[in-house]
């Protein structure tokens, strides 16, 4: 059975990766979807042809039109990486102006496993609404891999996407949540 990982990213700099990072997710199994913040999305405006060949889904950074139909399958797992300051504290306060907030929403609400992986500045991890919003999205289901034993913070420089994945690998997946 093929599973399905919701990958979704914010425009911090580890997003020029995502290419290795869904080749990664393949090389295990994974059929992966990408979505962008909008930001993202212009970051990566000249790969969005390139990304959406290599996944073989459309990349999405705005939602549908109503009616359309659905382009993506059912999500098995859902990994945010990176996950900046400002998306993580709208998607704990359930503002969903974006698609990728709303998605995520939506799909914790539905429990689907998430995985999130904050990616910013340390003095951003002090501000209170921080803390708020890790608390938040822990006690909603979401794993946030951010200041325990299985935090992946990696050296200066580098982004822990083997840990984001195999944070994936290990959550309690059930085929076709949303």
């Amino acid at each position: 059975m093929t599973r399905t990982l919701y990958l979704f990213c914010s425009a911090a700099p580890p997003v020029f990766e995502v290419a290795g990072a869904i080749e990664a997710a393949q090389s295990r199994g994974w059929d992966v979807c990408l979505g962008l913040t909008p930001t993202a999305a212009q970051w990566l405006a000249d790969s969005l042809d390139g990304l959406a060949a290599l996944t073989g889904h459309p990349v999405r950074y705005a939602y549908g039109m109503p009616g359309q139909p659905e382009p993506w399958p059912r999500a098995d797992v859902m990994l945010f990486a990176p996950a900046t300051f400002n998306s993580l504290n709208e998607w704990a306060l359930g503002l969903t102006a974006k698609f990728t907030v709303g998605a995520l929403a939506q799909g914790l609400g539905c429990g689907v496993p998430t995985v999130v992986v904050p990616c910013f500045d340390d003095a951003y991890a002090r501000h209170p609404a921080f803390g708020t919003s890790v608390a938040t999205l822990r006690t909603a289901g979401a794993t946030v891999l951010y200041g325990t034993e299985a935090d992946p913070r990696p050296e200066p420089g580098a982004f822990p996407w083997a840990a984001a994945l195999d944070a994936v690998e290990g959550a309690p997946w059930v085929p076709g949540r949303i």
